[in-house]
């Protein structure tokens, strides 16, 4: 199993990552995605795959030295993991509630479709595309600023020929998921509004 989420799904679930692996032969485990760890990553399995990881690690030059400080950041996010991913998870139902009020024209979520801290984003119009979605949230413009009184630069990725992904991680406050949420009404606003006077 790739496990770069599966403290995430765990959470979600309300159970221990065991039970979700439990019929898996090996698993990897990111310690920098939700857990906030700077780096790492775990192997697990039976004991001769993981002499057999040991090998080719070694063998593909993949050793570090001195490891405590990454290992002790990894210890961290493991021991905070619940309330750190909870959070995460919380702030992006939050943010997908936001975006389903605002009712636009332009952009759509459905909040009960958001299970942990990745938001899926539709948008519903043809003549804009997730990657000019995308560029628009992350420029700040004279007239965002003037009219929110907010300088908000907002990074979400491109998913599909109709959407986008917007992830929370423990960097990403209830507040700066709130002014997200903000950044979008503002920007399909202006998007809304410019498509206007073209026509």
């Amino acid at each position: 199993m790739d496990g770069a989420r599966l403290m995430n799904a765990a959470v979600a679930q309300g159970v221990a990552p065991a039970q979700i692996t439990q019929h898996c032969d090996s698993i990897s485990l990111c310690f920098s995605k939700g857990l906030g760890a700077p780096a790492g990553a775990l192997v697990a399995g039976c004991r001769e795959f993981v002499a057999e990881a040991w090998r080719l690690r070694k063998l593909l030059g993949g050793g570090m030295r001195q490891a405590g400080v990454l290992a002790a950041a990894a210890r961290v996010g493991l021991e905070r993991m619940e309330e750190t991913l909870q959070r995460d998870h919380d702030n992006a139902r939050s943010f997908a509630q936001g975006v389903w009020e605002l009712g636009s024209p332009i952009c759509s979520v459905d909040p009960s479709d958001v299970e942990t801290n990745m938001v899926l984003v539709k948008v519903t119009v043809p003549w804009l595309s997730p990657e000019k979605l995308c560029e628009r949230m992350q420029a700040v413009s004279e007239e965002e600023v003037a009219e929110t009184g907010h300088a908000v630069s907002v990074r979400l990725f491109p998913w599909a020929t109709c959407s986008l992904r917007a992830v929370w991680h423990r960097d990403v406050s209830t507040q700066d998921t709130q002014l997200a949420a903000n950044k979008l009404k503002f920007v399909a606003e202006q998007c809304r509004r410019e498509r206007g006077a073209a026509s």
